[in-house]
């Protein structure tokens, strides 16, 4: 069982960065691939960035593509996702996923834990 905590998000003006972070228990942290997805208000949770076990391999929804970046630190149990020049239309409850099977898939049912989500804001 992976249990999965999200943190950093809050509010911030268009234009503005966060970083998001998900902390994940267990020492099989490291064989995963990982995501994250964003549920806006009356819309359907969408892919945003995923990386492999290694942090080798990254890749993004053309919507958030030069301007958000996945990393991960498994010695530290932990990926982020940094957010720059940030747009209303980013507004969203962030969750991160792990992928047991690591293949980073763009889809969110090919993930097996997910986190409870962190509420990122952007006024414009």
């Amino acid at each position: 069982q992976v249990q999965l905590v999200e943190s950093g998000g809050g509010l911030v003006q268009a234009g503005g960065s966060l970083r998001l972070s998900c902390a994940a228990s267990g020492r099989t942290f490291g064989t995963y691939a990982m995501g994250w997805f964003r549920r806006a208000p009356g819309k359907e949770r969408e892919f945003v960035a995923a990386i492999n076990w290694s942090g080798g391999s990254t890749h993004y929804a053309d919507s958030v593509k030069g301007r958000f970046t996945i990393s991960r630190e498994n010695a530290k149990n932990t990926v982020y996702l940094h957010m720059n020049n940030l747009k209303p239309e980013d507004t969203a409850v962030y969750y991160c996923a792990a992928d047991v099977a690591a293949g980073a898939p763009d889809s969110g049912y090919e993930y097996d834990y997910w986190g409870q989500g962190t509420q990122v804001t952007v006024s414009s």
